[in-house]
């Protein structure tokens, strides 16, 4: 079964956040878009050219009005001492989530049973807590994030402008698309 368009389900959970612990949970989730990204551990290969990459657009995250969550099966302390000890790492401004009771990972249909870790995923969500985009693919594969911020700004579009389209490789003021009967065949 497709997670897309289901409500995040109900967690809590510890972050490293700005130097600080907090709390993330499915409230924290409601009232703006949320980006999770999973990754499958701390202090692994793939995964620290992933949060640059990430800390490196996410201002243009914040300007469309979205939150990041780096979502790994490790504690919020580990992921304190890996913003601390990985000069990639450190660029994250936004929350590592630590999910070592797997609830996340599990929910998100990402988890690794026999190793403890996750896939990585992605998911956009909207700011009423649903899952709007996913993407799962095996972990020695890393993500470019220019391809979430366009599915991001997509998924922004079509929720203020409802019963148009985006079509393949779409941008931010191209052309959408009004589904209708005259279109089929033409394209």
């Amino acid at each position: 079964m497709s997670l897309i368009n289901t409500q995040v389900q109900p967690f809590k959970t510890q972050a490293f956040h700005n130097g600080k612990f907090i709390e993330v949970s499915d409230a924290s989730l409601k009232g703006k878009w949320s980006v999770l990204i999973f990754m499958p551990a701390a202090f692994t290969f793939n995964c620290p050219t992933e949060i640059e990459d990430a800390a490196d657009n996410y201002a243009a995250f914040q300007k469309a009005g979205a939150e990041v969550y780096i979502v790994t099966t490790d504690t919020h302390f580990s992921h304190k001492v890996w913003h601390e000890t990985s000069p990639a790492v450190g660029k994250a401004k936004f929350p590592l989530v630590g999910d070592p009771t797997h609830t996340l990972t599990n929910a998100f249909g990402v988890h690794i049973p026999e190793e403890g870790l996750a896939l990585r995923g992605t998911f956009i969500i909207n700011p009423e807590g649903m899952i709007k985009t996913m993407e799962v693919h095996s972990n020695e594969i890393a993500r470019d994030v220019s391809e979430t911020l366009r599915k991001l700004t997509a998924a922004q579009y079509t929720a203020a402008h409802p019963g148009q389209v985006c079509p393949a490789k779409w941008k931010e003021g191209a052309q959408t698309l009004t589904p209708s009967l005259d279109l089929v065949g033409k394209i």
